[in-house]
């Protein structure tokens, strides 16, 4: 479960330079989330074996007339509830705003650990007047310059000294977790799967300060919730809810082994539920997508069908996902959705074996060759699955630079037909044999 460190600070002092810098050594994971949230920016980055999630919340007021609109003041409340570490970010060039001053005065009120940091800092006179900003009274500040890197080392060495023990929990049981649009029924889906039976309920302190695991074990179910819906009192968000949603995703979703994406019926497949699907898919999570209120929808014998064409037609091209119907206001195919879910978590974990692997995917493949490329032919010679949280296969043959992505998705699509690997992303590697 990743610490978060989130980058505050006005419009225009750097923030979207530093986040990049900080994510760019994990470019292949690193995901801009482009489209959430006005274009906020999430990213994976690792500084001395420590990972963590980057979050920018810039750039949200910079066309405005009024510097200090409430939507800054609300992002910067939501980053405080939700971050191990806050970076401070201001600019040494223009020295102390009054917008800078209020986004002080609320990190002064809080209990996490602020770094202020001095962007720009380019040379040794602009060192020296980084010293102003010791007047917020928030502690140490580290001059940087986000552009050519300079300084970023001391900062991080510094930061992940503030970092939460990330501890790993001996519990084997599956880790489901249910994400999706604030509103669209999360807590009521679990609380009708719970019930009032509280005695069945066992809270334990999850490694964050605020995911719960609730131990579920009834109707011959046995797993871990991982809940983050409305475990604590909202801040005052008004256009940054989805904001608040996506930092509580991120969290349950590096967490869990499934993820439960809950889709309004009425609403339809939003840009920000692909996001989230493609973050699941980016960290090879199990997926199901679970459409829910659907008892409020007017059907007919194809409006099942539609609806699920329309989905799989915005998710490509990982479209191998179940979806399930369902309503937690009446309770409508709520058991048929975990145990769809367990079902994804069971091929998750599934192993083929090397023998099997190759009587059935090598006649395919005798059938179906890669196509020739400059009059060389690839042979495919041996396949093996790769030990690892997530289903991985290695093709061996004689050139592997030589295929294409059309025919890795034709390899995929014929394993998935084989060896049933539905709500699971797959991947794989050809290799010199």
């Amino acid at each position: 479960m990743s610490n978060i460190i989130a980058i505050v600070g006005r419009p225009n002092v750097g923030k979207s330079t530093l986040f990049n810098r900080l994510t760019e050594s994990r470019k292949a994971i690193v995901d801009d989330f482009s489209g959430v949230t006005r274009d906020r920016h999430y990213g994976s980055a690792e500084w001395t074996d420590k990972q963590f999630t980057v979050i920018d919340t810039g750039g949200y007021v910079a066309n405005s007339e009024d510097l200090f609109e409430a939507a800054i003041r609300e992002q910067v409340v939501i980053a405080i509830e939700e971050a191990t570490v806050l970076l401070f970010m201001v600019d040494v060039v223009t020295g102390i705003t009054d917008l800078d001053d209020e986004i002080a005065q609320l990190l002064r009120r809080s209990n996490k650990p602020v770094f202020i940091v001095v962007n720009k800092v380019d040379n040794t006179q602009l060192q020296n007047d980084a010293s102003v900003f010791y007047g917020f009274g928030l502690g140490e500040i580290y001059p940087i310059s986000s552009m050519t890197g300079s300084g970023t080392g001391d900062l991080l060495d510094d930061v992940i000294k503030h970092f939460e023990d990330v501890v790993e929990e001996e519990n084997t049981l599956p880790k489901l977790t249910i994400v999706g649009r604030p509103n669209v029924g999360k807590s009521s889906l679990i609380n009708a799967l719970i019930g009032r039976e509280r005695n069945i309920v066992t809270p334990i302190a999850g490694t964050t300060r605020d995911s719960i695991h609730i131990h579920y074990n009834q109707f011959g179910h046995e797993f871990m919730f991982i809940d983050t819906a409305g475990l604590r009192k909202k801040t005052k968000v008004k256009e940054n809810i989805e904001f608040y949603s996506v930092m509580r995703t991120i969290k349950a979703l590096e967490e869990a082994d499934v993820v439960i994406l809950m889709v309004d019926a009425m609403e339809g497949l939003e840009s920000q539920d692909v996001n989230i699907f493609h973050l699941a898919e980016k960290n090879k999570k199990g997926i199901v997508i679970l459409v829910n209120k659907w008892d409020l929808v007017e059907k007919d014998s194809k409006t099942t069908k539609v609806f699920e064409d329309q989905i799989r037609t915005k998710l490509q091209p990982f479209t191998d996902v179940p979806i399930v119907f369902t309503s937690a206001l009446t309770k409508q195919r709520i058991h048929q959705a975990i145990e769809t879910a367990l079902e994804v978590h069971k091929n998750r974990g599934k192993k083929i074996p090397t023998s099997k692997l190759n009587d059935v995917m090598l006649p395919i493949i005798e059938k179906y060759p890669p196509p020739a490329l400059k009059g060389k032919y690839i042979k495919i010679k041996y396949i093996t699955q790769i030990n690892g949280t997530s289903p991985m296969f290695a093709f061996f043959c004689n050139l592997p630079q030589y295929i294409k992505e059309p025919y890795k998705r034709f390899i995929e699509n014929k394993l998935r037909e084989n060896f049933d690997f539905s709500g699971v992303p797959i991947q794989i590697y050809f290799r010199q044999k």
